[in-house]
């Protein structure tokens, strides 16, 4: 039945309530619009950077402000710096915030895959230590930065002002636990996807391969983020991500067993009472890969570290909780004067 095939007192309702939707649609174009654009990637805007001398390669170096070095490590062990922008900016009223790409990844030099191993990035931050003429430097190591910031501190004591651990992991064990949990998670909330993975693996399909990571792609949202409505906040651009160094670091089928790199870690948990400099360590609620019950392994082994849990944050506390990380970070470096 159409409109006009109605009685006439009905017809004539019908036609206001046309003409409401219509008008409404109107005022709710602009919003949908509005809408659309905040989930836009962030325009991106680097400090000032310039390629460093280290250990026989060049790594690509970003500094914003003046004052005490703070030296950012990334998370990710074939990602470049650029996801830690721009929360620590805010730092570099105060402090000289120091962003670099590890050896191979983002800007710096290329590097064969095999080339890079973590002991060499632990060395390249010494290098880049004594290169930028830093007697002391304060870290911030994030994921997997904050591996390369434990074996640091461990190694090199008396150059670290103040380190700060967040998100991170503890030994090669924790990495595995980390994709142990991602798969669980995947089976119990999207069971028809691991339904799909469960047979691509039983088929002896690698985790490396792409119809494989179009499939645990899924996982992102669900798992690293507290409000995953805020996941376009983290920044993106070409060339960020090194996917070959990716799959030598990690193993080629890393959601089921560690290999590379990642296998070779040392487990740094009975080491960690060792930390001689003062430690903040924060972990997010919401991570539901590096759960709440395995960053409470910090505080258990690193006891004289300050612990502080972040009740808005999955895994990116500085993109999902700036307004909370930030001033702690602040406070902590600022305690020392």
């Amino acid at each position: 039945m159409t409109v006009s095939e109605l009685p006439t007192h009905m017809e004539n309702k019908m036609r206001n309530l046309l003409a409401i939707g219509a008008q409404m649609g109107a005022l709710l174009t602009p919003l949908a619009n509005a809408q659309a654009a905040a989930q836009q990637p962030p325009k991106i805007e680097h400090p000032p950077g310039r390629m460093v001398e280290v250990n026989g390669t060049s790594l690509w170096v970003e500094t914003e402000g003046k004052g005490e070095p703070l030296v950012v490590l990334v998370g990710g062990p074939s990602n470049s710096h650029v996801s830690m922008h721009p929360a620590f900016s805010a730092l570099s009223d105060r402090f000289q915030v120091i962003y670099y790409d590890y050896r191979g990844r983002g800007r710096s030099t290329p590097a064969a895959p095999r080339e890079v191993t973590f002991n060499g990035d632990v060395a390249d931050l010494e290098g880049l230590r004594v290169a930028l003429g830093l007697p002391r430097m304060h870290i911030y190591g994030f994921s997997y930065g904050g591996l390369v910031a434990q074996a640091y501190a461990l190694t090199h004591p008396d150059r670290v002002g103040r380190l700060i651990l967040a998100n991170t992991l503890y030994s090669a064990e924790m990495w595995k636990l980390n994709h142990d949990n991602i798969n669980a998670e995947i089976q119990r909330q999207y069971p028809e996807v691991w339904e799909r993975i469960a047979t691509l693996h039983a088929k002896g399909v690698r985790s490396s391969a792409p119809e494989m990571q179009e499939l645990f792609a899924i996982h992102g949202p669900l798992i690293r983020w507290y409000n995953p409505d805020k996941a376009h906040l983290l920044w993106k651009e070409e060339g960020s991500v090194n996917k070959a160094l990716y799959w030598e670091f990690v193993g080629d089928n890393i959601d089921f067993e560690v290999g590379g790199e990642v296998a070779k870690l040392p487990d740094f948990r009975h080491r960690l009472h060792e930390l001689r400099m003062p430690t903040l360590i924060m972990a997010g609620r919401f991570d539901r890969a590096l759960y709440p019950q395995l960053q409470m392994d910090f505080k258990r082994y690193c006891p004289q570290a300050k612990f502080v849990m972040l009740e808005r944050s999955g895994s990116f506390g500085h993109v999902e909780e700036p307004e909370t990380v930030i001033p702690l970070v602040r406070a902590f470096l600022d305690a020392q004067n």
